[in-house]
């Protein structure tokens, strides 16, 4: 009843305003007109206005009740009730809120990882456990030689290296690499390995890899300084079927490598060993003064590899090397007709040993080894111990001011027309010999087609466009002793440029 009073009293009172407004502009345009009303008139017209109202009031009255029923019945135990309702459905959306963003969070901590740069296409879990690796290198290179009248070399363009190279992780500890080669028109399975790394300092490699050995070797070759790998190369093992531990301490500061393998000559790689000789290869390598601040110093790396075995040949598998140049061209085999009173075969032990050290301190670097390799050989009834030996030294300078190292150079700023940048360039010198044992000849090798001795000097310049694409260009002259039946082999001059992209 009070609600009822109450609004009775606010629509009379809106409409008393209403009124009094209503009256006054005419009372003012009277006054602009004419006299003012009389009191008498003014209270008239008050009390037609009022009557107005109270006919629109009664018109009213039936839908205010109505009204004022409806709010009645919502008491105020109504109301805590809709409010409480309200409230458990907002906290209900709010926790509905809160488990989808839960999922949505799981969903991306479980969902993988795509990556792609110049590091190559990757792709791993969102732990990282699991990782897959794209990458790979395309070189292609010129070789162009001259004065070549004697023993005339053909000058070429080649695809000396394409390689595709896939890497990854499963479990976490155990990685792997597959890496074939395409190039020169072969195909060829240059790496098939799992690595298990379970500790730093002890690792565990199983599969086809690069022999822990030459220095140069070693080196990937997307990082040399110059086109193909000096003379010393010749003699030491490439790639391998076995089994090896290694392991780094101290940030890298002094790693080893020791392993057992099927066995493979001087500069050869294999898949596959008939034969129950191995070798057994073991590798050293410190930064003694990688702590220090002394660029020189720090930079300063120094090793020694050593390798044993017992290896067997027969005149149609003599498992005996044959040296190369520079230019790719055999410059030494033994003796070989198939026959077992021509053919010399390997017959006994085989033993290696390699010291080598590198330098790099700013744009200047040093890299130097030496390898002896001693082969025991028979051709018919006829035995010797073979011992020959290699070294070279190779130094270069970065012209553009960039640190100079064995993983190459990076140039500061990439090649850029656009903004004047034109990347790194680096120059470089090498000399480089190998001399075969003197007891090869005549017997075990023929000294009117193999030299017993190489020596070759080269000069280079390398041009950086970035951390990925670089063009060398060489020139390499070798001079031997020996390998024409009118004495010495013509010596060889070439030219040799590549331009590669690696990612």
């Amino acid at each position: 009843m009070k609600q009822t009073r109450l609004l009775v009293l606010v629509v009379l009172s809106a409409a008393l305003g209403s009124a009094v407004l209503g009256v006054s502009p005419r009372v003012f345009a009277q006054n602009a007109g004419s006299q003012a009303p009389t009191v008498e008139e003014r209270l008239q017209a008050i009390e037609q206005r009022l009557r107005d109202l109270e006919r629109r009031l009664d018109a009213a009255r039936p839908q205010i009740k109505e009204n004022l029923t409806s709010s009645a019945v919502l008491t105020e135990a109504t109301l805590d009730e809709r409010f409480e309702a309200l409230d458990q459905k907002v906290r209900i959306l709010e926790r509905r809120r809160e488990l989808e963003q839960e999922a949505i969070a799981a969903q991306a901590k479980a969902a993988p990882v795509f990556g792609a740069g110049g590091d190559g296409f990757s792709l791993r879990s969102a732990e990282g456990d699991f990782q897959l690796k794209l990458r790979g290198y395309l070189q292609t290179d010129g070789r162009f030689f001259f004065g070549d009248e004697a023993q005339p070399v053909s000058d070429t363009f080649i695809l000396r290296r394409i390689r595709p190279i896939f890497e990854g992780t499963v479990f976490k500890y155990f990685d792997f690499r597959i890496m074939s080669d395409f190039g020169g028109g072969q195909t060829v399975l240059q790496d098939a390995y799992i690595d298990a790394r379970f500790w730093p300092q002890a690792r565990f490699r199983v599969g086809k890899f690069k022999s822990p050995f030459g220095l140069e070797r070693l080196q990937s070759a997307t990082d040399l300084l110059f086109v193909e790998r000096a003379l010393p190369t010749n003699l030491v093992p490439n790639r391998d079927v076995g089994v090896q531990m290694h392991g780094d301490f101290g940030r890298g500061a002094f790693s080893y490598a020791l392993g057992g393998f099927n066995g493979v000559v001087d500069g050869g790689s294999g898949d596959f060993d008939d034969r129950d000789g191995k070798d057994f290869v073991g590798r050293v390598f410190a930064h003694p003064f990688k702590p220090t601040k002394v660029e020189l110093l720090k930079g300063l790396g120094l090793g020694v590899a050593g390798s044993v075995g017992n290896q067997k040949g027969s005149p149609t598998s003599p498992n005996l090397p044959g040296y190369k140049t520079t230019g790719q061209q055999t410059f030494f085999r033994y003796r070989s007709d198939g026959a077992a009173a021509g053919t010399s075969v390997a017959d006994g032990e085989r033993f290696r040993v390699s010291p080598q050290a590198y330098c790099y301190g700013g744009p200047f670097g040093l890299l130097t080894e030496y390898v002896f390799s001693s082969q025991e050989v028979k051709r018919g009834a006829a035995t010797a111990q073979i011992d020959n030996e290699s070294w070279h030294v190779a130094a270069s300078y970065v012209l553009t001011g960039e640190k100079a190292s064995y993983k190459g150079v990076t140039p500061r700023r990439a090649f850029d027309l656009g903004v004047g940048s034109f990347g790194a360039f680096e120059i470089a010198g090498r000399y480089s010999q190998l001399k075969v044992d003197n007891d090869a000849f005549p017997l075990f090798a023929n000294p009117q087609t193999a030299a017993r001795k190489a020596k070759a000097w080269a000069v280079g310049f390398n041009w950086y466009f970035n951390k990925y694409v670089k063009f060398v260009m060489n020139y390499e002259q070798t001079e031997f002793d020996g390998g024409r039946a009118t004495g010495d082999r013509e010596t060889e001059k070439a030219i040799l440029s590549r331009f590669q992209i690696a990612f």
